[in-house]
């Protein structure tokens, strides 16, 4: 699967506005950093900018409250414009208390405040922003495979990635919620170990430990550089879309 892996980050990388087409940001950013696409190579792109460039910004002063965001904000302590796009983008509220909002994202992954984030956009007190997930994570992934294929002529994979919590775990990582061009899981059972045993349950969530790695390179705050390429690994290509990330409700047992 893997000799020595490298985490190349693309460095200079522009801020991205609505409509811009990332693929030649990345296109022209490689050059600039003198880097070619090889075949096996991942790039790991930042959430925000693929949000940024589909125009996924809210308004608040346009959110119109329902009294269910009302209700929630007065548990949570939040803006009740805020809880209420978190309303809209979630299936389910799992968890609510002051401070904090878990749900599940109506793409299906757990996320707080369904992953609605207002850092790194431009923003003022009496006119603030914020900016909602990719619509479809998967879909822009693809058609940012599709793209560089097109120029380059190399079959990459693409990982897109955002920053979550997990469950008695303090601190957030990386985690995959869009991805093209490589199975986001490394099914392993059946295979023996160094003693001869047979692996039952091994399997390894490479595209969120790939997430998590190149979220170590990109940085949280003003670092900008929303774009990492991994090169080094050999992975399955298969097409099984970062819903095979998420584990069934019958077996979640933190719900």
């Amino acid at each position: 699967m893997r000799e020595a892996i490298r985490l190349i980050p693309l460095d200079d990388f522009p801020l991205v506005e609505p409509g811009q087409d990332i693929a030649e940001i990345i296109i022209a950013c490689l050059k600039k950093n003198e880097l070619i696409l090889l075949e096996n190579d991942v790039l790991v792109v930042a959430q925000k900018i693929i949000s940024k460039a589909e125009g996924r910004y809210v308004r608040l002063n346009d959110v119109l409250l329902s009294i269910e965001a009302i209700q929630l904000a007065e548990k949570t302590d939040k803006d009740p414009r805020h809880m209420e796009l978190v309303l809209q983008e979630s299936n389910e509220i799992l968890r609510a208390s002051p401070g904090v909002v878990i749900v599940e994202h109506r793409n299906g992954y757990v996320h707080a405040n369904a992953g609605i984030d207002k850092s790194n956009i431009p923003n003022s007190k009496d006119d603030p922003w914020v900016l909602l997930l990719p619509e479809n994570p998967d879909m822009s992934a693809r058609k940012l495979a599709d793209a560089l294929r097109e120029n380059s002529g190399i079959n990459i994979a693409v990982i897109i990635n955002d920053s979550a919590g997990r469950a008695w775990r303090n601190g957030t990582v990386g985690i995959a919620i869009g991805t093209a061009g490589l199975n986001p899981l490394y099914n392993q059972i059946g295979e023996k170990d160094l003693f001869g045993n047979i692996l039952e349950v091994t399997e390894s969530a490479v595209a969120d430990e790939l997430a998590a790695a190149a979220s170590l390179v990109m940085g949280q705050a003003a670092e900008a550089c929303p774009v990492v390429l991994v090169r080094g690994l050999k992975l399955q290509s298969f097409e099984l879309g970062s819903g095979s990330l998420i584990r069934d409700k019958a077996r979640d047992l933190f719900r």
